[in-house]
């Protein structure tokens, strides 16, 4: 894969997780309630967060012209915990539905598995 097609695939997962966050949202909402679409919301936000960190994290190792600082390595490692955190500290006293929260988390993952199927159909042409 070229690095031009790289980054199309990864405009590509960008807007999959905007539009699988939008209708998780939406339907989340209209199915159980605001608190159901505020969790989604919130799980979405800390799943697009990860993949950014993931990306930035990705692009500093891949500069091959100086070593990765210590730093990039910390926050690699450290990520999960200020997020976990910070999930723990916003539901601890509030109503937003933990079971959303967690389905919004897999919205990244479900726009990486769409990608997936969209570079096996077009693999075959």
């Amino acid at each position: 894969m070229t690095e031009a097609e790289a980054r199309l695939a990864l405009q590509r997962i960008a807007k999959a997780m905007f539009a699988i966050g939008a209708g998780g949202v939406i339907l989340g909402a209209a199915w159980r309630g605001w608190s159901w679409g505020l969790g989604f919301a919130a799980g979405w936000g800390l799943s697009w967060l990860s993949f950014r960190w993931l990306k930035q994290i990705v692009e500093a190792l891949g500069q091959s012209d100086r070593p990765p600082r210590n730093r990039v390595a910390v926050l690699a490692g450290l990520r999960y915990l200020l997020m976990g955190g910070g999930a723990y500290v916003i539901l601890l006293g509030s109503q937003i539905s933990l079971t959303a929260v967690l389905a919004g988390l897999f919205v990244a993952a479900a726009a990486v598995v769409v990608e997936i199927f969209i570079q096996l159909v077009y693999a075959r042409n």
